[in-house]
């Protein structure tokens, strides 16, 4: 019974950790796909995209912090090739889902280009809070 509240209870901090951070994301996504895109997008659909995003990263961080140890020092970490990989698939999974799940007003699809730089604007943002807080 312990272990079932223990998974319980890791659930829904996994989930209302990344629906927090997915939220700060998405404002950030929306500002930049309306600057970029020259038009209004749903932002429903973009905390939607933020979210699965979110929720994959942290699974994903997750593992590969237990993997590396918790105690590890964050700029080492970002130099071994594992962490480079989680970060270029991460950022591959928030441009693919961002894409697919994130219409503009007039029900076409935003540009995958628009979609990178989003992802580029929100990776700026989470190394450089990252490191004024961090390093």
């Amino acid at each position: 019974m312990n272990t079932f509240l223990v998974l319980l209870s890791s659930l829904l901090w996994w989930v209302l950790y990344s629906s927090i951070g997915a939220l700060f994301v998405a404002i950030i996504a929306w500002a930049v796909l309306r600057w970029i895109e020259r038009c209004n997008v749903v932002f429903n659909r973009a905390y939607l995209a933020c979210l699965l995003w979110m929720l994959l990263s942290v699974i994903v961080g997750g593992a590969a912090l237990m993997k590396q140890g918790a105690h590890a020092d964050p700029r080492v970490l970002l130099q071994a090739f594992g962490w480079r990989a989680f970060l270029v698939l991460d950022m591959l999974v928030g441009v693919g889902l961002l894409w697919r799940l994130v219409p503009r007003v007039d029900a076409r699809r935003i540009k995958p280009t628009s979609a990178c730089l989003v992802v580029a604007v929100v990776m700026l943002v989470v190394f450089g809070v990252g490191t004024s807080l961090f390093g």
